[in-house]
């Protein structure tokens, strides 16, 4: 016990991690407006309850433990290694960070940090003369900052669920639907028709398939 407690409480690694994310999501998202800081608190504030319990007093551990014990008799969920609990759920084996799901969720994190760092150049561009931002992502989806924020929320989930990140996801995914959707009204109200025919092309969330050409059709 005393062995596996060392795992937690190790409220300097918290810190640590918790900066190394925020920053480098600061990075890409660069926030400028209210709604853009607003977002980007949110996400910081999953990003803490994350490395919270990662790190520093395994929480979710706890509430579980008699469930987990019944369960996975012998099983030491105390210690750093079991706390990916979706390892031992599945019945994966081996070495918990190369199972499917943490492979999974690099690509969801990487893909939506790839997300924001594509998506800010295009929008400070426009935001600054005053336009709307089309081009680049903006040509796939009307709201990929967004998406790349859930992308990588969803991505710590398949890496190490805890109950109040497993809470916040669908709140703060909520959350980010809404402020597309206010942004959505505001941009309507500014730029008109220009607003409405490209909402009536691009999709918000979901990038539509390319459809094959047939013989004698054009792009």
């Amino acid at each position: 016990m005393e062995h596996a407690m060392q795992s937690y409480g190790l409220w300097s690694l918290v810190i640590l991690n918790s900066l190394i994310f925020i920053i480098f999501a600061f990075s890409f998202a660069k926030p400028q407006t209210k709604t853009d800081w607003r977002s980007f608190g949110a996400f910081s504030g999953f990003i803490v309850a994350l490395f919270t319990e990662m790190y520093g007093f395994p929480l979710t551990i706890y509430l579980m433990s008699g469930w987990l014990a019944e369960k996975y008799p012998g099983v030491d969920f105390l210690s750093h290694e079991n706390g990916h609990l979706w390892h031992t759920i599945l019945g994966f084996e081996g070495n918990a960070h190369f199972d499917p799901m943490h492979m999974a969720s690099f690509v969801f994190i990487g893909g939506g940090f790839w997300a924001l760092s594509a998506a800010w150049p295009v929008l400070f561009k426009a935001q600054r003369a005053g336009k709307m931002a089309v081009t680049g992502p903006y040509e796939k989806v009307r709201h990929p900052q967004y998406i790349g924020f859930i992308a990588i929320m969803f991505g710590f989930l398949l890496q190490w669920p805890t109950i109040p990140t497993l809470v916040l996801f669908p709140i703060l995914t909520y959350m980010y639907l809404r402020l597309a959707k206010k942004e959505e009204q505001d941009s309507k109200a500014r730029f008109g028709k220009a607003w409405d025919d490209y909402a009536a092309h691009v999709p918000a969330f979901i990038p539509k398939r390319r459809k094959n050409l047939t013989a004698g059709e054009t792009p």
